[in-house]
């Protein structure tokens, strides 16, 4: 079969060539339709259910409305756990599936279970599924202001209610129709309403309550339709149009009649545009402002969809009133440009690196050239089927291409034929006729097809554990191992037919075969060396065993990490200040801390989102803002070669003087993922589950002192599960029977008064406002002059409210999460120079000794550690079993037990590199590192495949073992080293570069870089040294055991 292809590709070598155009054309089309992201989606199948409550305290949401729903999506098909959390007004629900769900069939099946529940709910509660997005979704932020001194149409200058006007009603329904934008979440300023707000003096003197001030107003606000009358063959519509339009419509409504004078509302209250009572604020550069977060639907390409918002806001901005500013605050394509670049880059220095060791090392530039034309095929066909598989490119996927390995076939291929025809030109002394060359470039290919094809058959191999990954690790590294996957396969067929077609074609004329100056000396040197090595047997083998053992105690002390941060150019800051802090209190405090840290020179600026927005993604409590630190580009930088932890230190430094704050340093990606996967925004959660809230708290404070004493911990806290200030108004139950009044009554009247009532709606056009009733701000805010409210009785007179109710002040739970049914509290803490995997077993240890949980209390450990740990798990069982394939490829290969054992034992020493240039870079041990052993290993049995096979095939023919082994090796020394170097080289840029996005392919090709390094010394060393330890019993009968079967046909 591969014998008939390539005759075919040697005498239909035209045709060959001709399919180069036709795999262009079609990648090139691929390419303009190849998905471009930053990193991999790795958010699990969830799906949130909110629901506001306004009013309701968190153990109240708690009760009420969490406990309900999540008790009815227990035995949901394919749920793999429930997490929620109770807050004041709101009660969230996350529901996670297994992988592999379909999000719309498991909202359908949440939205089934919900409907059935609507009776359980207290009256009014609607949950809702938040935006269909994942843990990426969030792409794209602007802000929404003034220019200073500008004023509207009617004079006034902008407020936060104008602006959040424009918002809502110009900017958000233009961008929500943008193809693969599903929510645009405001947060800031205020939603407009019409405020009525009666005196209850007034209200007293006229003897008129807030209920039938209420009921008034909504009596007159409406539009009748009346049917239509028929008149001289004419239909005449009848209708009654009696809608509020205006404040002054407003204020003529009459609420009752006394002694035959009308009372208005204007005569016991004022109407006046006022503020909502909201749930979340927003800064810019120490100045309030209006935040939207645009959001992606989940599986759309955040690349083009962020630019297509970007365009859409180009073309909102001429229709904006005169005056409003609508600026970019936050963009993920320059992300993704950043993270695509540093790809780029490696990949194209990469390429170059290759073809110039080739050109040095082939001494012939048209083979150089034959051999470098894979690199931009093969990235064509890999596109192509990324593109066919759905996945995007990004810097896992692209992350471990090297076009080291996927010219390595070619390579051996390339130097083979060269070195043949070179030989012959020499015995002829002429050019070969045509049908020779054809016959010799043949010859010359069949003779390392095999072990050259089995070479990469076994790199392939190596690489199908990575798809054993489940979860989080899996999104990640899946794609990595697809790409390589298929750009090996794509090189395999071409080395199959386009490099023989091209030899067949190009190397015409007189091929000399110069020996670079480079292999001539170190062929010099590697004689003796060999013969050397050869002669103290033991020596070299027991320095080879050394070596291996000292890297094994050397791999236990590099610690583990799951994935090396990716450096994403803007920082996070989480600034938490004391549970129960007012949203104005919150932005007062977060002026000087963006002002402090937009005083450094390199922060171009700083923008926070604190409490809830309007769609509660991500519910924080208004003591909490989420701060985004926008970095300018490095070259605009006082100094462009400051590391960025220096800046995040000085950062921390300056903003820890400021006082009431706590804080913690992420990125915006980073801070949303570590949440998203395991509901903790830290490296490790430690979860505390129970009943008893008092009792938690104390577990968990039991347990925080612990982690702060471990080395390495930074930024360890426990949820703030209290604190949360309430005032709660007392009913006395027998007061309130001597009045004729009810329990219902007094809550109505409070609900009413403070927190406001809903009276309608006022349209304006298309916007539509709400009409709300409260007291005025003077007495709701006054806690003293609540008591004196006076409560209206049934019988017509009045009481002060502190007769028939006791008012109390009282901290109370502040928000209550649970999991799986389960309250719980965790403490969080991040981990700085120290590495995560020995940082969680101190930890662990510590507090197995020293915390003592109570019966019914128990403890679990999360956070990005539960990934590195289910990864590890995973690749313990699967390596070992493609250690074992390979083995077995090889014995297949050589049809011996032996051979194959000699070469598998490239494995343990090229890992001895890996491992040593790991500590030389003082990396620890990571999944990316992990990936690049298992590419290593493949390359080390490529290089002993091909030196071995020669060996063989010279035994074969001339019957002298020694001879066989010594020449073998030195006619296999330039392919060994050319594979070595170029593979090596290929990884060079990725190790070196400092882009964004490299941290994490830096571990990666360091471990390639040294495993090759010492792979290849021991395939120049050790295996000859094996190959004639284990074969020398059997020379003196000269005949080598099974063989490489050679198809000739000459």
């Amino acid at each position: 079969m591969i014998n008939a292809i390539l005759r075919l590709s040697v005498e239909r070598r035209f045709l060959m060539l001709s399919l180069i155009l036709v795999l262009v054309g079609v990648g090139v089309w691929s390419f303009q339709r190849l998905p471009i992201d930053a990193v991999p989606d790795i958010t699990n199948v969830q799906v949130q259910i909110n629901t506001e409550a306004p009013g309701y305290s968190p153990l109240e949401a708690e009760q009420r409305i969490t406990f309900p729903v999540e008790t009815a999506l227990y035995g949901l098909p394919k749920l793999s756990y429930t997490r929620s959390l109770s807050r004041y007004g709101l009660s969230q629900v996350t529901v996670v599936f297994e992988e592999g769900t379909d999000i719309y069939f498991a909202r359908n099946l949440i939205n089934e279970r919900l409907g059935s529940i609507k009776s359980v709910l207290p009256p009014g509660m609607e949950p809702e599924m938040g935006p269909i997005a994942t843990g990426l979704g969030e792409i794209f932020m602007y802000t929404v202001d003034a220019i200073p001194g500008a004023t509207r149409e009617n004079g006034e200058p902008w407020d936060a209610t104008a602006l959040r006007e424009v918002q809502d009603w110009i900017i958000r329904p233009q961008l929500a129709q943008v193809p693969g934008v599903i929510e645009i979440n405001t947060i800031g300023g205020y939603e407009k309403q019409y405020h009525v707000t009666p005196s209850p003096k007034k209200l007293l003197e006229v003897g008129v309550s807030l209920e039938e001030l209420v009921a008034a107003l909504r009596a007159n606000n409406a539009n009748r339709g009346a049917g239509y009358i028929e008149r001289n063959g004419q239909q005449l519509l009848v209708r009654s149009p009696g809608q509020l339009k205006t404040i002054s419509d407003m204020e003529q409504v009459v609420i009752a009649n006394r002694d035959g004078a009308p009372v208005r509302v204007k005569d016991v209250a004022d109407v006046a545009i006022g503020k909502e009572l909201r749930t979340g604020a927003a800064t810019l550069n120490g100045k309030e402002t209006i935040v939207a977060t645009v959001m992606m639907l989940m599986g759309e390409n955040s690349r083009s969809v962020s630019q297509a918002v970007a365009e859409r806001l180009e073309e909102i901005r001429p229709s904006l009133p005169e005056g409003v500013l609508l600026e970019t605050a936050y963009n993920r394509t320059t992300l993704v440009d950043k993270a695509v670049a540093t790809v780029e880059k490696n990949l194209l220095e990469g390429a170059l690196l290759v073809i110039v060791v080739l050109f040095l090392l082939l001494g012939n530039l048209r083979a150089a050239f034959i051999t470098a034309a894979v690199i931009p095929l093969s990235m064509l066909a890999t596109i192509t089927g990324m593109v066919r598989t759905g996945v995007s490119a990004n810097l896992m996927s692209l992350g471990a291409l090297d076009f080291g390995l996927i010219v390595d076939g070619a390579v051996i291929i390339v130097e083979n034929c060269i070195r043949r025809l070179a030989e012959s030109q020499q015995v002829t002394g002429a050019r070969l006729p045509l049908k020779e060359r054809l016959q010799l470039v043949y010859e010359a290919t069949t003779e390392v097809i095999r072990p050259s094809l089995f070479g990469v058959a076994i790199i392939t191999v190596v690489y199908i554990p990575i798809f054993s990954l489940t979860g989080v690790e899996g999104k990640m590294f899946h794609p990595m191992a697809a790409t390589v996957i298929m750009a090996l396969l794509s090189a395999m067929v071409f080395s199959l037919t386009i490099v023989p077609a091209a030899i067949a074609v190009f190397l015409t004329g007189r091929i000399r075969e110069k020996e670079s100056v480079a292999i001539s000396v170190t062929k010099r040197f590697y004689r003796p060396a060999l013969e050397l090595a050869l002669k103290f047997r033991w020596v070299v083998l027991g320095g080879a065993s050394a070596l291996l053992l000292a890297c094994l105690w050397l791999a236990t002390t590099l610690g583990s990490e799951f994935i090396p941060q990716l450096n994403e150019g803007d920082m996070a800051v989480q600034a938490l200040r004391i549970p129960g802090t007012g949203l104005e209190q919150s932005v007062a405090m977060q002026e000087p801390l963006e002002q402090r840290i937009k005083a450094f020179p390199e922060v171009e600026k700083v923008f926070a989102r604190i409490g809830t927005a309007a769609v509660a993604t991500d519910p924080m409590p208004p003591n909490i803002a989420d701060s985004f630190v926008i970095l300018k580009p490095r070259e605009q930088w006082p100094n462009p070669n400051k590391p960025q932890d220096e800046l995040i230190a000085e950062i921390q430094a300056a903003v820890e003087q400021l006082p009431g704050n706590n804080y913690e340093f992420t990125q915006p990606i980073e801070m949303r993922f570590n949440e998203l996967i395991s509901g903790v925004r830290a490296d490790l959660g430690i979860k505390v589950f129970g009943d008893d809230l008092d009792q938690l708290l104390t577990a968990a404070n039991a347990v925080l002192k612990v982690v702060e004493s471990v080395d390495g911990a930074a930024d360890a806290r426990v949820e703030q599960v209290t604190g949360l200030p309430m005032l709660s108004v007392h009913p006395k139950r027998m007061a309130l029977s001597r009045y004729g009044l009810t329990v219902d009554d007094l809550q109505d009247l409070v609900a009413a008064g403070v927190g406001g009532e809903n009276a309608g709606l006022i349209y304006e056009g298309d916007r539509r406002f709400q009409l709300v009733v409260r007291l005025p701000e003077e007495i709701r805010r006054d806690v003293d002059s609540l008591a004196d409210l006076p409560v209206p009785l049934p019988d017509g007179g009045y009481v002060p409210l502190s007769e028939v109710a006791e008012l109390e002040l009282a901290p109370a739970p502040n928000q209550i999460s649970r999991e799986n049914g389960k309250r719980r509290v965790v403490v969080t803490a991040n981990v700085r120079d120290r590495d995560l995997g020995g940082f969680v077993e101190e930890a662990q240890a510590r507090i197995a000794d020293d915390v003592d949980l109570p019966p019914g209390y128990w403890l679990d450990y999360g956070g990005t550690f539960e990934q590195l740990q289910s990864a590890s798990q995973r690749l313990a069982i699967v390596v070992p079993v493609t250690l074992a394939i390979i083995l077995a490829l090889l014995v297949m290969a050589f049809g011996s037990l032996k051979d194959a054992l000699i070469i598998f034992t490239g494995v343990p020493l090229a890992l001895t590199g890996g491992v040593l240039s790991l500590w030389l870079r003082d990396m620890p041990l990571s999944i990316s590192a992990g990936v690049g052993f298992i590419a290593l290993s493949g390359v080390a049995v490529l290089n002993g495949l091909v030196m071995i096979a020669f060996i063989r095939d010279l035994w074969h023919e001339q019957g002298d073992l020694m001879k066989a082994i010594v020449e073998g090796a030195l006619i296999r020394l330039r392919p060994v080293l050319m594979t070595a170097l170029v593979a090596s080289l290929g990884f060079v840029p990725m190790a070196l570069n400092t882009g964004t996005g490299a941290e994490v392919q830096r571990p990666l090709a360091t471990v390639v870089i040294g495993g090759i390094i010492s792979s290849t010394l021991l395939t120049l060393f050790v295996l000859p040294v094996l190959y004639a330890l284990l074969h020398g019993r059997s020379a003196s009968n000269s005949t080598p055991t099974g063989d490489i079967k050679h198809d000739t046909d000459s």
